[in-house]
């Protein structure tokens, strides 16, 4: 039997770092298991789907290397075929028309709660004809589901675990206006997609004992279930807004790369020794459910940020100008040039030891590329007083005569000109640093002046001096 995986998200907003934690499983799993892993689209909810959260869905995912096999399949087109299920049910008797009253259904619920029981419909259509229908009230369809005994599921993480028939009600498969319910799509779409393995959030597990019977009341063949305990946010409570990002499109605009993200939600719940830098093909080839933890997750921004200096540091320098380019002209506000883009990946190597994300990368980048005369901070603007200003002019003089510009020779060369005016090297190397880069902060001043070029960084020093 081939493995078939699904991920399966409502667009009723951003792609949310949980989805995308299930989603990743769901792909290592079938790649894992040489299967494949199909992308479907659970808009049945008409009034909060929205066309952008679809694109924020394929967006996301394509951004995570997480591209499905195939077509994703929406379920809105399927209604028919979700209708026609139901239909069958009524016809082998397996399900009935109810035809409470919203009125009825709250009265329900309010004796439930008087008497400390659980809120569930108490079945008063079940075995009741429909002669006894009253006038103008719209039926919905509910599932005849067994009154005795146990459903019992045999869960790839939660292992074994089972609920009392009892506790489950009559579900509604069909409303008032004859339109389908979650429950009764994603058993349908999961049956017709020949679905192998639903592996999902463990809020999901109360629905599977629910879905097994309707499984069973088809005739189907189960499917394998897999809940995936929850990730929650640095404090243990339920993430939320409040603990900062929660939809991937936010850990995009932070700077951190897909593979460092992937790394981490792989490592959310899942683990494999000891091991924490694990590249995606190693995670194809060592994932499995039997890995998987039942505690929940905790998020750590600090070990992410860790992890994705890790893999910036291993990315090569030309993709790396290429993701901050389009930040830098954000802040330029102009297009970079050709010369520029050399002149960063001559900077790069550099540059990406000392980044834990692409922002903060392409902030230490930018003053490579900007125009003559170097805009100053304060910092750098008080660095530059008079007598700076007029040992850098004779810097520049002595530097002139430099060949070749290397940052080896330029080191000779500063640390010469310090002991010949008996002064120590920072007080030389900061105003350089003021004048070459506008900051008080910045890679090894050798480093920028061999990286700016001869021609740019003697300009830059003679602009600030007097």
């Amino acid at each position: 039997m081939s493995v078939i995986t699904r991920f399966a998200p409502s667009p009723t907003g951003y792609l949310h770092i949980g989805g995308a934690r299930t989603a990743l499983f769901n792909w290592l799993y079938a790649r894992h298991h040489g299967g494949s892993f199909q992308l479907r689209i659970e808009d049945t909810d008409r009034l909060r789907s929205t066309k952008e959260a679809i694109d924020a869905i394929f967006d996301g995912l394509h951004w995570l290397e997480l591209d499905p096999d195939g077509e994703p399949v929406y379920q809105t087109s399927r209604v028919d075929r979700h209708v026609a299920v139901a239909d069958e049910l009524l016809a082998n008797g397996l399900a009935y028309h109810c035809y409470c009253s919203a009125e009825e259904l709250a009265e329900m619920r309010a004796l439930a709660k008087r008497e400390g029981k659980p809120v569930r419909y108490d079945g008063r259509w079940r075995d009741r004809d429909r002669s006894d229908a009253p006038e103008g009230v719209k039926p919905t369809v509910r599932f005849k589901a067994p009154l005795d005994g146990a459903t019992l599921l045999h869960d790839l993480v939660q292992g074994d675990v089972k609920v009392e028939n009892a506790q489950l009600d009559d579900m509604v498969l069909l409303r008032a206006d004859g339109t389908p319910t979650y429950m009764l799509s994603v058993v349908v779409d999961d049956h017709d997609m020949e679905i192998t393995h639903v592996i999902r959030g463990d809020d999901h597990l109360t629905n599977a004992f629910r879905q097994t019977q309707l499984y069973r009341a088809m005739s189907w063949p189960l499917p394998q279930f897999g809940h995936l305990p929850l990730i929650h946010g640095p404090d243990g409570s339920k993430l939320s807004k409040r603990h900062g990002a929660i939809g991937v499109a936010a850990y995009r605009e932070m700077g951190f790369l897909p593979e460092a993200l992937r790394n981490y939600l792989l490592r959310l719940g899942w683990s494999h020794g000891d091991d924490e830098i694990i590249s995606t093909a190693r995670a194809i080839e060592w994932f499995d459910l039997d890995a998987v933890g039942r505690s929940s997750a905790r998020i750590d921004m600090q070990k992410l940020g860790n992890l994705n200096g890790h893999y910036l540091r291993e990315t090569e320098s030309v993709r790396l100008v290429g993701l901050i380019a389009p930040k830098i002209e954000a802040v330029l506000d102009q297009k970079l040039r050709p010369e520029h883009e050399k002149l960063l990946l001559r900077a790069m190597p550099g540059l990406k030891e000392r980044a834990k994300d692409l922002n903060e990368l392409a902030e230490s980048a930018v003053f490579y590329v900007r125009s003559r005369p170097i805009p100053l901070n304060q910092k750098a603007e008080k660095l530059l007083n008079a007598e700076a200003r007029a040992r850098l002019a004779e810097i520049a003089e002595s530097l002139s005569e430099l060949d070749p510009w290397t940052e080896e020779a330029l080191e000779a060369a500063i640390q010469e000109l310090a002991e010949a005016w008996g002064a120590k090297l920072g007080k030389l190397a900061q105003p350089l640093r003021a004048a070459l880069t506008g900051s008080n902060v910045s890679p090894g001043i050798y480093e920028v002046l061999a990286v700016l070029g001869k021609s740019e960084a003697l300009d830059r020093l003679r602009d600030a001096a007097p």
